[in-house]
């Protein structure tokens, strides 16, 4: 029987900033509409309907003095702390961001150097042939740099390749639009690596789309909504409305697509890993996803969440759950050898994508 080569994960790492902001912290915040008028509702009925919609309670914000590509650093660092890789090995470094390094002193987004090469700085790794390259691709960019890992490890180009993803949203928010309230900072990391075996194992399947004729601008960035902000900064923005109908029909979906790909009934997906953008969109995703099988009930547990006390990290939530599951962080939430799990994401672009995953038996 020939063996074949499959791209299996054998590190993880993370790195949630310690700085907690609460909801709390925002009540006394001047809101406004997108047409420059202040909202009129009390704060702290503002901050409590935004929970009610979101599940969002607190979210964490990088050190004033930490950039997206420290907090990359620190995700990877964590990683090899816990496996017995050597950095020096790596063929591939590719850093998922959308931002690049924003400082507190000059919101401006930097990428030169590359977030990937300033990784590989500061690792120290000398390894000419550790290729480092960053990957913009919204929120979905962390799971997208894992689908080109996969290409690599699969065609026998490469044999480690490690994906980070980092992001600071909270450089990059209005502090007078609401919405900025969704935003956090984080960064996670996964090293993979290619193995033989006579059974199918670690990504089994992947898909992808892009859509931009009417949903390009969903995510956009564009002044604050106060008009008597003094900054000429632009700001994260989103068309909440339109970009939840957008992730309610094509997210579901694009799971489905991607289990059929994998030839794996829904029966046999333990965990859906989603990306944590809304915790209220994310359950209505899982409910249509199962009603694309016309099952009407939802496993209990299959879809661990982080967003209530992490908030929307961007290509970081996805990482960072997959750590906090495998090093059991996450209490109710384990998983052991023969699962299949599910990477789905959607974000600015807009772009979507999934990823079958089936964790090794040795």
């Amino acid at each position: 029987m020939r063996r074949t080569l499959y791209s299996v994960i054998t590190g993880t790492g993370s790195y949630i900033p310690s700085r907690v902001v609460r909801n709390a912290d925002f009540i006394d915040t001047s809101f406004f509409d997108a047409d420059g008028q202040p909202l009129t509702k009390p704060g702290a009925e503002i901050v409590e309907r935004f929970a009610q919609i979101t599940d969002i309670q607190e979210r964490r914000y990088a050190e004033d003095d930490q950039v997206a590509s420290d907090l990359a650093f620190l995700a990877a660092q964590n990683l090899f702390q816990s496996c017995n890789a050597d950095p020096e090995q790596l063929d591939y470094i590719l850093v998922a961001h959308n931002f690049g390094d924003v400082s507190i002193s000059n919101r401006r987004s930097d990428f030169v150097p590359s977030l990937a090469a300033r990784v590989k700085h500061k690792l120290g790794i000398e390894n000419p042939k550790t290729i480092a390259y960053d990957l913009p691709f919204g929120c979905p960019g962390w799971l997208q740099g894992v689908i080109q890992a996969d290409y690599y490890l699969r065609s026998g180009d490469a044999k480690r390749v490690l994906v980070i993803g980092a992001e600071t949203l909270s450089r990059v928010c209005d502090p007078h639009d609401r919405d900025s309230m969704i935003y956090a900072d984080g960064a996670g990391a996964v090293l993979l690596e290619a193995r033989e075996s006579d059974t199918p194992i670690g990504i089994l399947a992947h898909g992808s789309r892009s859509d931009t004729v009417q949903a390009a601008h969903l995510l956009r960035m564009d002044k604050s909504y106060n008009p008597a902000y003094s900054g000429d900064e632009l700001f994260l923005k989103m068309e909440g409305r339109k970009l939840y109908e957008y992730a309610l029909k094509t997210v579901p979906q694009a799971i489905k697509d991607t289990l059929e790909k994998a030839e794996l009934p829904i029966e046999n997906m333990r965990k859906l890993l989603i990306h944590q953008a809304n915790g209220k969109m994310d359950e209505a995703i899982l409910k249509r996803l199962y009603g694309l099988y016309e099952q009407a009930t939802i496993p209990a547990g299959v879809m661990p969440m982080t967003i209530s006390w992490l908030g929307n990290s961007s290509v970081a939530t996805l990482p960072t759950l997959l750590d906090l599951i495998l090093k059991h962080q996450l209490p109710d939430n384990g998983v052991v050898p023969g699962d299949n799990l599910v990477f789905a994401s959607v974000g600015a672009g807009m772009n979507c994508n999934a990823v079958v995953y089936r964790i090794p038996t040795e």
